[in-house]
């Protein structure tokens, strides 16, 4: 049995102007130990498919799916109460900004230990120690001192690893690392990342780790899924995604890589993601597709075989295609 299975999953957000689908149809599947990575441009709906799934969209949001199960638990049917004591615990998320993430008017300390007391019933001494302990696990110097400053006095990669401190303070089963490197400097991402895969690696959680940055992925994820306008595109092991890429969203993401760029300009690709007035009624990706047709501008596609990658592609791309494209 999968620990995470998400099955269909739409959510489309209220406005004025009527109804947007900011997730269409998408699916996801994570085992135990898994490390998946969930990439796309902005506005692609990654974030919002966790968020969906964990309770925390607005009132604004209609949320529905075919399947939403963690570990069996149906997550669609959860009363307020149950939701809370599942999240935060057995699923955890590190958010996008730790700046605005974290409560600027009380200590990390505080922060922390407010975890332990709502989830495991710690005692003050134990969460002080447990609190001690998780600074320390994320590379925090000086951790007893740190509990007492607040998080303007410290750096973003500093927040960054409390946001992580936080989230792995209850040793979940699953943890949604979202952009958890994003406004870092090169070197604290590096850290970031180290910090993050050996956690997983030394407690054995599953991790969805949801960025735009192919080389993140390269060096983190063991699968990739491919989001594009709300819908999963395309899912491989990472390393045959790298070589051979099946959706031609994928490939045009990976020829935009400075290191596989072959030409003086780097490739980019053309247009933007639909949004609420503007999505086409065939393939979504067929306006800025250098192969599509008069097919894909007017048939969605279907969803092609695990030996194409899962590709929603009405022409998906072979390692022959690829090589003469």
């Amino acid at each position: 049995m999968p620990l995470l299975e998400i099955r269909n999953l739409t959510v489309e957000f209220a406005t004025a102007s009527g109804p947007f689908r900011a997730v269409d149809g998408a699916d996801i599947v994570v085992e135990s130990g898994d490390i998946l990575a969930i990439v796309g441009e902005s506005g692609s709906g990654k974030s919002v498919m966790m968020m969906a799934m964990m309770g925390l969209l607005p009132w604004t949001a209609t949320v529905t799916s075919d399947v939403m199960r963690f570990d069996g638990q149906d997550l669609a049917d959860l009363s307020t109460r149950e939701r809370r004591r599942l999240m935060g615990k057995d699923i955890a998320m590190i958010f996008q900004e730790p700046m605005s993430s974290l409560n600027p008017c009380f200590n990390v300390g505080y922060q922390i230990k407010e975890a332990l007391r709502q989830h495991l019933g710690l005692d003050r001494k134990e969460r002080h120690n447990r609190a001690i302990e998780l600074l320390e696990q994320v590379g925090i110097p000086s951790p007893e001192k740190r509990l007492n400053v607040f998080p303007h006095q410290l750096s973003g990669g500093m927040n960054q690893r409390v946001m992580i401190a936080m989230a792995i303070a209850c040793s979940p089963r699953l943890l949604i690392a979202d952009e958890p490197t994003t406004a870092l400097d090169v070197t604290i991402q590096a850290q970031v990342l180290d910090l993050l895969t050996g956690l997983q690696r030394d407690t054995g959680m599953a991790m969805i780790l949801i960025t735009h940055d192919m080389g993140v992925v390269a060096e983190t994820a063991e699968r990739v899924s491919v989001q594009y306008a709300g819908q999963k595109v395309e899912e491989q092991p990472v390393t045959d995604l790298f070589a051979t890429p099946h959706h031609p969203y994928t490939f045009a993401l990976l020829a935009a890589l400075p290191e596989r760029a072959t030409e003086k300009h780097l490739p980019t690709i053309k247009g933007v993601v639909p949004g609420q007035f503007d999505r086409p009624s065939g393939c979504l990706f067929s306006p800025r597709c250098t192969f599509a047709d008069e097919t894909c501008k007017s048939t969605p596609p279907a969803v092609q075989p695990a030996s194409l990658g899962y590709a929603r592609c009405h022409y998906p791309i072979s390692a022959k295609t690829e090589e003469t494209a």
